[in-house]
């Protein structure tokens, strides 16, 4: 009846929560697709670069998913109206530093900020202190002891958990080192500083390996990536990447690497939406990333002889033909009315002031609290959250990232708006002052454990206990899928008898004269079922035919009677 309901509806409302945490709300078609939507939240940003960014939503299941720009809106939301949604770098750039306008760098360094607060772009102190300075510059502008009291820098939250000796350290490099840079040369230089980092453009997919062991599977500008721990413990290149095929949970990674070695990694996601969605982002980054351009984008599929997959085709241009295109640009840079930022109140979204000051001319910009202005909780001298056991060295690709464990905090804790933090940090946030609306946002699921805590189960809405989600299949499990798998042999073996049986009869009754079809017309077997079955059966079909065509030819005189009858 919902479906019903929905479908009599002839405009939805949609509001999609940009970079800054602004919401854009609009009113869309019922047969509107995904690119409409997404021209015009670029058109709204003044964005032209606009290949990288794509449009995510989360499904009533908690799975994340990314707007297809050829399908229907209300066809892939399986949520009812309205709807709600967030944009979000999709591509990352290979070099942030050659994107042709500011307003493109901007939201990048949106994002990877982003990335940094949530502990998906994980990286040693002495670059996590680096990283933060130059966000303080570009935020604040230059360090003024009249505007800036003692121990301004803990007034940001930069990192999950940060230290108050790495607070320090934030400070004396921005008071020191990043003395008269301007906002955009701040921004460059954290994007030229992330992009040399191990986890520059992670978005982890939580998945645990045939041992079982947890581990974030992740797809780079330069290849795919397994992390595990504090460590990198496998990096295939895209053009070493052969194929990526799922089959329920299970998720398949073919390479060839040197020497033409050979290899074959299998993960195991927590749900098979989980697999499929990580599956249709390989095949999207790695068409992005690896192809000259679009016109060799091929679909396809991830099926085989016993199980039936799914298809997919990328739909886009690849990052060669998104670097010619932006290079045509010839617009005329925003103007830049004043360089002061830090003269205007922390409370006022980056994004914003930005518009505020550099004259973007972004309209339909709300006022709403700063994304990061919290007061950190100290634990130690370490700004992530440490795990609790280290995965051991795997072969020559492991390198370590960090003195910390990679456990992104809201990476299997998806909302339908934008990233969440967990319930620690939450509750953090809101015992230092974070503002009302953005708490509400970073609000995260009661009762479903971190992605870097071991053991556990995960709780459903009513409170069960659900098993470990990316466990190994069960007994239960893997007897069903060998018996589906017979079963789908056997219909395979049945429908290619079929076929060939009637093929044979098609060359047996035709006048094709052949060694082998002649000696079967002569046998006494054919020549009963030609005189009993075949002949009748065509009688049949002739005597339908020529019925068929007696109605239509009286139709066609009883209109002309018709059309003559007034005529008289």
């Amino acid at each position: 009846m919902s479906g019903s309901i929905r479908n009599l509806e002839r405009e939805y409302n949609c509001t999609v929560r940009l970079l800054d945490d602004t919401e854009y709300t609009c009113t869309i078609q019922r047969d509107a697709k995904g690119q409409y939507l997404f021209d015009l939240i670029c058109h709204h940003l003044n964005l032209l670069e606009k290949d990288y960014f794509g449009i995510r939503y989360v499904d009533p299941d908690k799975q994340r998913h990314w707007l297809e720009v050829t399908k229907s809106i209300p066809k892939q939301m399986k949520s009812q109206p309205p709807f709600t949604m967030c944009l979000r770098v999709k591509f990352y750039p290979p070099d942030p530093a050659a994107l042709k306008e500011e307003i493109t760098r901007y939201l990048v360094f949106l994002q990877i900020k982003r990335d940094l607060y949530h502990g998906r772009l994980l990286c040693k102190t002495s670059d996590a202190a680096m990283l933060a300075a130059h966000i303080l510059q570009a935020e604040i502008g230059d360090y003024d002891p009249g505007k800036h009291p003692e121990g301004y820098s803990s007034k940001f939250q930069f990192f999950p958990k940060h230290s108050e000796k790495l607070e320090r350290r934030i400070a004396d490099i921005h008071k020191t080192e990043l003395i008269g840079q301007t906002p955009e040369t701040s921004e460059l230089n954290f994007l030229q500083k992330a992009q040399s980092l191990e986890t520059y453009g992670v978005d982890p997919h939580p998945c645990k390996d045939v041992s079982g062991n947890p581990a974030f599977l992740a797809f780079t500008p330069f290849g795919f990536v397994v992390l595990q721990g504090n460590k990198r413990v496998h990096f295939l290149k895209w053009h070493e990447v052969t194929k990526l095929k799922f089959e329920g949970k299970t998720f398949h990674i073919y390479a060839n690497q040197k020497e033409d070695k050979k290899i074959i990694l299998t993960y195991f996601a927590p749900t098979p939406e989980a697999c499929k969605h990580l599956w249709k982002c390989g095949v999207e980054n790695q068409a992005f990333y690896k192809l000259e351009k679009s016109s060799q984008v091929r679909t396809v599929s991830s099926s085989n002889l016993f199980f039936k997959g799914s298809r997919f085709r990328y739909s886009g241009r690849v990052a060669k033909e998104v670097m010619e295109q932006s290079a045509k640009i010839k617009r005329e840079p925003p103007e830049i009315h004043s360089p002061l930022m830090y003269a205007l109140p922390l409370i006022l979204p980056p994004y914003t002031a930005l518009c505020c000051i550099r004259g973007r001319g972004l309209e339909s910009l709300r006022d709403s609290a700063h994304s990061t202005p919290v007061r950190s909780v100290s634990h130690g001298d370490s700004f992530m959250t440490r795990s609790r056991s280290q995965a051991a060295d795997v072969g020559g690709s492991t390198s370590i990232i960090s003195d910390e464990a990679y456990s992104p905090s809201d990476s299997v804790l998806p909302t339908p708006v934008a990233e969440h933090r967990s319930v620690e940090h939450a509750a953090a946030a809101a015992a230092n002052g974070a503002s009302g609306s953005i708490q509400e946002e970073k609000e995260s699921e009661a009762g479903t454990p971190t992605a870097g805590e071991p053991g556990g189960g995960e709780v459903d809405g009513g409170g069960r206990a659900t098993p470990r989600a990316g466990a190994p299949l069960s007994e239960v499990e893997q007897a069903n899928k060998f018996v589906l798998s017979v079963l789908r042999l056997l219909l395979v073996t049945v429908g290619l008898l079929f076929a060939l049986l009637l093929l044979l009869i098609v060359l047996t009754e035709s006048d094709l004269d052949v060694a082998f079809l002649s000696d079967i017309r002569q046998t006494p077997e054919f020549e009963q079922f030609h005189s009993e079955y075949f002949c009748p059966l065509r009688r049949w079909f002739a005597c339908r035919l020529r019925w068929a065509g007696g109605l239509l030819i009286e139709e066609e005189r009883a209109g002309a009677e018709e059309e003559g009858a007034p005529a008289e």
